[in-house]
Protein backbone atom coordinates (compact mmCIF):
# COMPACT_ATOMS: atom_id res chain seq x y z
CA UNK A 1 0.00 0.00 0.00
CA UNK A 2 1.05 3.71 -0.62
CA UNK A 3 1.86 5.78 2.33
CA UNK A 4 -1.90 7.91 1.47
CA UNK A 5 -3.55 5.04 0.05
CA UNK A 6 -7.19 5.81 -0.30
CA UNK A 7 -7.36 9.36 0.45
CA UNK A 8 -8.38 11.88 -1.61
CA UNK A 9 -6.46 14.99 -2.39
CA UNK A 10 -7.48 18.53 -3.47
CA UNK A 11 -4.69 20.69 -5.14
CA UNK A 12 -4.88 24.10 -6.44
CA UNK A 13 -2.46 25.17 -9.10
CA UNK A 14 -2.41 22.35 -10.28
CA UNK A 15 -1.53 22.48 -14.07
CA UNK A 16 1.94 22.37 -13.96
CA UNK A 17 4.80 23.09 -11.48
CA UNK A 18 4.68 21.98 -7.74
CA UNK A 19 0.81 21.42 -8.27
CA UNK A 20 1.56 18.64 -10.67
CA UNK A 21 4.53 17.39 -8.63
CA UNK A 22 2.28 16.80 -5.80
CA UNK A 23 -0.68 15.45 -7.75
CA UNK A 24 1.77 12.83 -9.77
CA UNK A 25 3.66 11.84 -6.37
CA UNK A 26 0.70 11.61 -4.46
CA UNK A 27 -1.20 9.44 -6.90
CA UNK A 28 2.33 7.58 -7.30
CA UNK A 29 1.48 7.01 -3.23
CA UNK A 30 -2.18 6.03 -3.87
CA UNK A 31 -4.00 9.32 -3.52
CA UNK A 32 -7.14 10.36 -6.19
CA UNK A 33 -6.86 13.95 -7.13
CA UNK A 34 -9.37 16.50 -7.56
CA UNK A 35 -6.86 19.45 -9.87
CA UNK A 36 -7.51 22.65 -9.69
CA UNK A 37 -6.46 25.80 -11.88
CA UNK A 38 -7.57 29.39 -13.06
CA UNK A 39 -6.00 28.01 -17.06
CA UNK A 40 -5.88 31.51 -18.19
CA UNK A 41 -3.50 34.62 -17.58
CA UNK A 42 -3.23 37.69 -14.83
CA UNK A 43 -2.22 40.07 -16.61
CA UNK A 44 0.17 41.65 -14.05
CA UNK A 45 1.96 38.75 -13.13
CA UNK A 46 4.44 39.29 -16.20
CA UNK A 47 4.24 35.72 -17.29
CA UNK A 48 2.42 33.31 -18.51
CA UNK A 49 0.08 30.99 -16.01
CA UNK A 50 -0.85 27.48 -16.41
CA UNK A 51 -3.35 26.04 -18.96
CA UNK A 52 -6.31 24.08 -19.31
CA UNK A 53 -4.18 22.02 -21.66
CA UNK A 54 -1.59 21.83 -18.74
CA UNK A 55 -4.23 20.61 -16.19
CA UNK A 56 -5.12 18.31 -18.59
CA UNK A 57 -1.47 16.28 -18.89
CA UNK A 58 -1.35 16.99 -15.33
CA UNK A 59 -4.62 14.48 -14.67
CA UNK A 60 -2.78 11.97 -17.65
CA UNK A 61 -0.04 11.62 -15.82
CA UNK A 62 -2.26 11.02 -12.73
CA UNK A 63 -4.46 8.84 -14.21
CA UNK A 64 -1.29 6.73 -15.71
CA UNK A 65 -0.11 6.09 -12.00
CA UNK A 66 -2.95 4.64 -11.70
CA UNK A 67 -5.36 6.68 -9.19
CA UNK A 68 -8.50 8.58 -10.36
CA UNK A 69 -8.46 12.57 -10.80
CA UNK A 70 -10.81 15.30 -11.02
CA UNK A 71 -10.27 18.42 -12.94
CA UNK A 72 -11.59 21.69 -12.31
CA UNK A 73 -11.05 25.58 -13.64
CA UNK A 74 -11.67 27.39 -11.15
CA UNK A 75 -10.35 31.19 -9.20
CA UNK A 76 -9.47 30.45 -6.40
CA UNK A 77 -10.15 34.57 -5.40
CA UNK A 78 -13.92 33.21 -6.56
CA UNK A 79 -14.80 31.39 -2.75
CA UNK A 80 -18.38 30.96 -4.22
CA UNK A 81 -16.45 29.18 -7.82
CA UNK A 82 -13.51 27.41 -5.50
CA UNK A 83 -16.55 25.53 -2.75
CA UNK A 84 -18.44 24.71 -6.19
CA UNK A 85 -15.35 23.18 -8.03
CA UNK A 86 -14.62 21.43 -4.71
CA UNK A 87 -17.70 20.34 -3.83
CA UNK A 88 -18.35 18.53 -7.19
CA UNK A 89 -14.88 17.15 -6.60
CA UNK A 90 -15.84 15.30 -3.45
CA UNK A 91 -19.34 14.02 -5.05
CA UNK A 92 -17.28 12.17 -7.60
CA UNK A 93 -14.74 11.15 -5.55
CA UNK A 94 -17.17 10.55 -2.31
CA UNK A 95 -14.74 12.49 0.00
CA UNK A 96 -11.51 15.06 0.92
CA UNK A 97 -8.69 13.79 3.19
CA UNK A 98 -6.29 16.31 2.09
CA UNK A 99 -6.21 20.22 1.25
CA UNK A 100 -2.82 21.39 -0.45
CA UNK A 101 -3.14 24.97 -1.03
CA UNK A 102 -0.31 25.53 -3.63
CA UNK A 103 -1.42 28.20 -6.26
CA UNK A 104 0.41 31.18 -5.78
CA UNK A 105 1.50 33.97 -8.06
CA UNK A 106 4.90 35.96 -8.38
CA UNK A 107 4.62 39.15 -9.77
CA UNK A 108 8.16 41.18 -9.33
CA UNK A 109 10.01 43.86 -11.03
CA UNK A 110 10.74 47.12 -10.06
CA UNK A 111 8.71 48.29 -12.78
CA UNK A 112 5.29 46.78 -12.09
CA UNK A 113 2.20 48.54 -10.71
CA UNK A 114 0.60 48.80 -7.24
CA UNK A 115 -2.12 46.39 -8.67
CA UNK A 116 1.16 43.67 -8.49
CA UNK A 117 0.51 43.60 -4.81
CA UNK A 118 -2.86 43.93 -4.38
CA UNK A 119 -3.08 41.09 -6.78
CA UNK A 120 -0.44 39.03 -4.98
CA UNK A 121 -2.41 39.48 -1.59
CA UNK A 122 -5.85 38.57 -3.61
CA UNK A 123 -4.19 35.35 -4.47
CA UNK A 124 -1.34 34.17 -2.65
CA UNK A 125 -3.57 34.84 0.16
CA UNK A 126 -6.92 35.31 0.08
CA UNK A 127 -7.26 32.83 -2.34
CA UNK A 128 -5.29 30.01 0.08
CA UNK A 129 -7.48 31.19 2.82
CA UNK A 130 -10.64 30.43 0.63
CA UNK A 131 -9.57 26.98 -0.65
CA UNK A 132 -9.39 26.15 3.42
CA UNK A 133 -12.22 27.36 4.30
CA UNK A 134 -14.07 25.72 1.27
CA UNK A 135 -12.67 22.58 2.06
CA UNK A 136 -13.47 22.77 5.95
CA UNK A 137 -16.71 21.25 5.55
CA UNK A 138 -15.49 18.15 3.82
CA UNK A 139 -12.89 17.56 6.00
CA UNK A 140 -12.72 14.59 8.91
CA UNK A 141 -10.62 13.63 12.14
CA UNK A 142 -7.37 12.87 10.85
CA UNK A 143 -7.28 15.11 7.53
CA UNK A 144 -4.25 17.15 6.51
CA UNK A 145 -4.17 21.25 5.57
CA UNK A 146 -0.68 21.96 3.70
CA UNK A 147 -0.32 25.42 2.79
CA UNK A 148 2.77 26.20 0.40
CA UNK A 149 4.93 29.09 1.94
CA UNK A 150 8.28 30.50 0.60
CA UNK A 151 11.60 31.19 2.46
CA UNK A 152 10.88 34.78 1.41
CA UNK A 153 8.48 34.91 4.05
CA UNK A 154 11.67 35.11 6.83
CA UNK A 155 13.94 37.46 4.76
CA UNK A 156 11.06 40.32 3.49
CA UNK A 157 10.04 43.60 6.14
CA UNK A 158 8.25 46.40 5.69
CA UNK A 159 9.93 49.31 5.09
CA UNK A 160 11.42 49.50 1.80
CA UNK A 161 12.51 47.19 -1.50
CA UNK A 162 16.21 46.74 -1.38
CA UNK A 163 16.38 43.75 -3.51
CA UNK A 164 14.25 45.59 -6.09
CA UNK A 165 11.03 43.17 -6.22
CA UNK A 166 8.69 45.78 -6.70
CA UNK A 167 5.21 46.17 -4.86
CA UNK A 168 4.45 42.46 -6.31
CA UNK A 169 7.51 40.65 -5.00
CA UNK A 170 7.45 42.64 -1.37
CA UNK A 171 3.74 41.49 -1.53
CA UNK A 172 4.18 38.13 -2.46
CA UNK A 173 7.02 37.87 0.81
CA UNK A 174 3.84 39.74 2.69
CA UNK A 175 1.47 36.70 1.87
CA UNK A 176 3.96 34.33 2.73
CA UNK A 177 4.36 35.71 6.42
CA UNK A 178 0.69 35.48 6.49
CA UNK A 179 0.16 32.35 6.05
CA UNK A 180 2.72 31.31 8.49
CA UNK A 181 0.28 33.46 11.21
CA UNK A 182 -2.61 31.83 10.27
CA UNK A 183 -1.13 28.32 10.58
CA UNK A 184 -0.31 29.19 14.06
CA UNK A 185 -3.75 30.81 15.25
CA UNK A 186 -5.57 28.42 13.54
CA UNK A 187 -4.08 24.80 14.51
CA UNK A 188 -4.91 25.42 18.25
CA UNK A 189 -9.05 25.20 16.99
CA UNK A 190 -8.11 22.70 14.48
CA UNK A 191 -6.19 19.93 16.91
CA UNK A 192 -8.97 19.18 19.06
CA UNK A 193 -11.03 17.69 15.95
CA UNK A 194 -8.01 15.82 14.57
CA UNK A 195 -7.21 18.25 11.74
CA UNK A 196 -3.85 19.52 10.91
CA UNK A 197 -2.57 22.17 9.43
CA UNK A 198 1.32 23.10 8.19
CA UNK A 199 3.31 25.15 5.77
CA UNK A 200 6.30 24.28 3.56
CA UNK A 201 8.12 26.70 2.97
CA UNK A 202 10.14 26.18 -0.30
CA UNK A 203 13.58 28.21 -1.56
CA UNK A 204 13.63 28.98 -5.19
CA UNK A 205 11.90 26.15 -7.45
CA UNK A 206 13.02 25.08 -10.95
CA UNK A 207 9.61 26.12 -12.00
CA UNK A 208 8.02 28.70 -14.44
CA UNK A 209 7.59 30.82 -11.58
CA UNK A 210 11.66 31.45 -11.20
CA UNK A 211 12.24 31.08 -14.81
CA UNK A 212 11.07 34.26 -16.32
CA UNK A 213 12.62 37.88 -17.53
CA UNK A 214 11.22 39.55 -14.64
CA UNK A 215 12.42 37.36 -12.31
CA UNK A 216 15.92 37.45 -13.66
CA UNK A 217 15.86 40.83 -14.05
CA UNK A 218 15.92 41.15 -10.14
CA UNK A 219 18.80 38.84 -9.85
CA UNK A 220 20.71 41.04 -12.89
CA UNK A 221 19.23 44.43 -13.09
CA UNK A 222 22.46 45.49 -15.16
CA UNK A 223 20.89 43.74 -18.06
CA UNK A 224 17.95 44.95 -20.17
CA UNK A 225 16.83 40.91 -21.18
CA UNK A 226 19.09 38.64 -19.23
CA UNK A 227 18.43 34.86 -19.48
CA UNK A 228 18.57 32.12 -16.63
CA UNK A 229 22.21 31.55 -17.23
CA UNK A 230 23.05 35.26 -16.71
CA UNK A 231 20.57 35.05 -13.65
CA UNK A 232 21.25 31.63 -12.23
CA UNK A 233 24.86 32.62 -10.39
CA UNK A 234 21.93 34.90 -8.49
CA UNK A 235 19.73 32.12 -7.50
CA UNK A 236 22.84 30.24 -6.32
CA UNK A 237 23.82 33.00 -3.60
CA UNK A 238 20.12 32.55 -2.10
CA UNK A 239 20.66 28.95 -0.62
CA UNK A 240 23.68 27.53 2.34
CA UNK A 241 24.18 24.59 -0.08
CA UNK A 242 25.46 24.81 -3.25
CA UNK A 243 22.61 24.88 -5.46
CA UNK A 244 20.36 27.13 -7.40
CA UNK A 245 17.06 26.06 -6.45
CA UNK A 246 15.61 22.92 -5.65
CA UNK A 247 13.49 21.16 -8.05
CA UNK A 248 9.74 20.39 -7.43
CA UNK A 249 9.45 16.84 -6.67
CA UNK A 250 11.98 17.99 -3.30
CA UNK A 251 8.83 20.10 -2.03
CA UNK A 252 6.41 17.28 -2.97
CA UNK A 253 8.20 14.93 -0.58
CA UNK A 254 7.71 17.39 2.08
CA UNK A 255 3.75 17.56 0.93
CA UNK A 256 3.77 13.74 0.71
CA UNK A 257 4.84 13.68 4.23
CA UNK A 258 2.71 15.93 5.54
CA UNK A 259 -0.47 14.24 3.67
CA UNK A 260 0.45 10.93 5.12
CA UNK A 261 -0.58 9.33 8.45
CA UNK A 262 3.17 9.25 9.16
CA UNK A 263 3.00 13.13 10.51
CA UNK A 264 -0.45 12.65 12.29
CA UNK A 265 0.97 14.18 15.22
CA UNK A 266 2.60 17.30 13.27
CA UNK A 267 0.45 20.52 13.12
CA UNK A 268 1.19 24.30 13.51
CA UNK A 269 4.82 23.73 11.93
CA UNK A 270 6.91 25.75 8.97
CA UNK A 271 8.81 22.78 7.18
CA UNK A 272 11.64 25.13 4.86
CA UNK A 273 12.80 22.95 2.10
CA UNK A 274 14.91 25.60 1.58
CA UNK A 275 18.74 24.43 1.15
CA UNK A 276 19.72 26.19 4.18
CA UNK A 277 18.20 29.79 2.70
CA UNK A 278 17.08 30.80 5.96
CA UNK A 279 19.87 30.06 8.21
CA UNK A 280 22.04 31.63 5.34
CA UNK A 281 19.95 35.25 4.79
CA UNK A 282 17.32 34.48 7.58
CA UNK A 283 16.40 37.34 10.41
Amino acid sequence: MGRVEGKVVVITGAARGQGRSHAVRLAEEGADIIAIDLGEDIDVVGYALGTAEELAETARLVEKAGRRVVTKLADIRDRAALRKAIDEGVAELGRLDVVVANAAIGPVGADRPLSAFTEAVDVNLSGTLNTVHAALPHLQEGASIILIGSAAAYFASYGGDPGGMGPGGIGYAFTKQMLGHYTNWFAPFLAPRGLRINVVHPTNVNTPMLHNEAMYKVFRPDLEHPVQQDAEPGFGMVQAMPIPYVEPIDISHAVTYLASDESRYVTGTQMRVDGGAVVKNGK
